[in-house]
């Protein structure tokens, strides 16, 4: 059975997996939904109670019901390279791929359903504080009154973006940044703004959970480091990302949120404070993991290739209102 991945054109870290399953004899197709219609062709039929779909792409057919896996990587907007391009097309392209891969019995990672919801950072924050993990103080608003009130609360904050990345051509990364003290937040007024209480780290880490395995990374914060740099995204370089393990209790919160997100792959970032402590940041469902395996060795791409290739579950029938095994 085939593992599919559906990503740009230009991803290494779908290469570095690409590799494993490669040397491990997994068949592998890898498209864009961008390239849909065009570069990437379809068909589904339903008749006499059954399905049978195929995905076409660079001369290559693969049956939907023969998929084992399928990870939602880094994919581009369907229909978004056909020749007279619209939203319409977009939604009937979107619609006719991913309504045909939900019926195909593979396993996700991770389920569109689950991705879209785990991308919202208000809900990331309040499942993670329900799951154990600690979060600090924050507020998102449009009242700038709530926002003065809550700097005078917690005098030492940052800002930054509730949805993430800046949607334009390419994406651009908004750095969370700290609050100046006399900020009059003002302009909170024009839009949701997230304000969250600084953490005074002594190091960074980013937590790649897949299915049941957790890889941690640590980065610690320079001694010289300067203390407005508080994304560690846009910190000077030159300390590097080191193995580190997972606190027994961080564990067990994190494979609560993932079952409770639904999530097979999640990539966790916290902010370590002076006693230790692991501070919950987010989660990104889709996260890159290729720079700190570069760095530290750990064999992430090997572990998600080694869950892709993991066989499918049973497909099950109602039968009689209750589900039953298909034998």
């Amino acid at each position: 059975m085939t593992v599919l991945i559906l990503t740009c054109e230009e991803d290494v870290t779908a290469d570095m997996v690409v590799v494993h399953l490669n040397a491990s004899g997994v068949p592998v197709v890898r498209l864009d939904p961008a390239d849909l219609p065009g570069g990437v062709a379809l068909s589904g039929e339903y008749v006499h109670g059954a399905f049978r779909g195929h995905l076409q792409s660079a001369g290559r057919l693969v049956s939907i019901t023969g998929l084992r896996s399928i990870w939602v990587r880094r994919p581009g907007i369907p229909g978004a390279r056909a020749p007279g391009t619209s939203d319409w097309l977009a939604e009937e392209t979107s619609q006719a791929l991913y309504g045909m891969l939900r019926g195909s019995g593979a396993r996700w990672m991770n389920h569109p359903d689950a991705a879209r919801r785990a991308r919202h950072k208000p809900w990331q924050l309040r499942l993670a504080q329900d799951c154990g993990l600690p979060v600090p103080a924050t507020l998102i608003t449009t009242f700038p009154q709530a926002a003065r009130e809550f700097a005078e609360r917690y005098p030492d904050l940052v800002v930054k973006p509730v949805s993430g990345a800046h949607p334009q051509d390419p994406p651009r990364a908004v750095p969370t940044s700290r609050v100046a003290p006399d900020a009059d937040f003002s302009a909170v007024a024009f839009g949701p703004t997230l304000l969250q209480r600084r953490v005074a780290k002594r190091a960074d880490i980013r937590l790649t959970a897949v299915g049941e395995r957790m890889l941690a990374a640590r980065k610690a914060t320079a001694e010289d480091a300067d203390p407005d740099e508080v994304d560690v995204r846009f910190a000077s370089g030159g300390v590097p990302w080191r193995p580190v393990d997972v606190p027994p209790r961080v564990a067990d919160a994190v494979r609560s949120y993932l079952r409770r997100a639904e999530l097979a792959y999640g990539a966790f970032d916290f902010a370590e404070d002076a006693d230790g402590t692991w501070w919950f940041l987010e989660c990104n469902q889709s996260g890159q993991f290729g720079f700190v395996e570069v760095e530290t060795g750990q064999p992430i791409a090997r572990t998600v290739a080694e869950w892709l290739a993991l066989p499918r579950p049973e497909p099950r029938q109602q039968v009689n209102g209750s589900n039953a095994k298909v034998c």
